[in-house]
């Protein structure tokens, strides 16, 4: 099985973390390709930035999935997963919401973790998009950005079990998501100290794929003419002439 992986941030140090970590999980199962975004910001934490990503993933994709038998949108909050799953030839995986099902099948209600003040609002829009608001228990986030704890994630680790002790004690919550790219790995190092499973985003969202190439993907994006400024590769996967 040959994964693209996207990482539709700029960052190429947590696109190295990612790419360990999924090739960690599935062994020789699987052939990962990391891909890193062309353009746009090195770390995910607005509205505009997440826009630019989206773009930034579409970009990626159309320049490198061929060969692929399935795409993994390896960031939190899924920027353009909604335009990906409609031009992607093979299915594509978001980790956010991978994360969330994967949530939902093992607890009644589940809260998330990240990094990053303004995270909070758009991780709860996320949930409400996906339908999943009445399962949400909470959304706590740590002072340290994702970029931050992925450049010194042992700082991290008190906060991080700080918050999803609250989730659980505090906020109702029986399963955790510890969310985001750059906190890859860390659930393990702070499961102990918190009463709930907790779930790591990366690792979620890595079993989805795995699974993904028995789902069958419909192509349902209608040609676009006239589009100026897009990369070669884009207006060819988008059906411009």
């Amino acid at each position: 099985m040959r994964i693209l992986m996207i990482n539709p941030n700029t960052s190429a140090g947590v696109t190295d973390i990612l790419a360990a970590r999924v090739r960690e999980i599935a062994g020789a199962g699987a052939t990962i390709v990391p891909v890193t975004g062309r353009f746009g910001a090195p770390y995910i934490a607005s509205r505009a930035t997440a826009a630019i990503a989206g773009h930034a993933a579409l970009d990626a994709l159309a320049e490198h999935v061929a060969d692929c038998d399935a795409v993994y949108l390896a960031c939190f909050g899924d920027p353009g997963l909604a335009a990906l799953k409609e031009v992607s030839p093979v299915p594509v995986v978001g980790m956010a919401e991978a994360s969330c099902q994967a949530a939902c099948s093992r607890g009644d209600r589940f809260a998330i973790v990240t990094g990053g003040a303004l995270w909070g609002p758009m991780l709860e829009e996320f949930v409400i998009g996906l339908g999943l608001s009445d399962r949400l228990a909470a959304i706590r986030t740590v002072a340290p950005t994702g970029d931050e704890i992925a450049r010194d994630p042992d700082s991290a680790l008190g906060h991080l079990a700080a918050a999803c002790t609250a989730c659980a004690t505090e906020d109702g919550a029986d399963v955790v998501i510890l969310g985001g790219a750059g906190l890859a790995g860390l659930a393990v190092h702070i499961q102990a100290s918190v009463p709930v499973p907790i779930i790591c985003s990366v690792e979620a969202g890595a079993h989805a794929v795995f699974a993904a190439r028995h789902r069958v993907q419909c192509i349902k994006s209608p040609p676009i003419k006239d589009s100026i400024g897009l990369s070669p590769a884009l207006a060819k996967l988008l059906g411009i002439a």
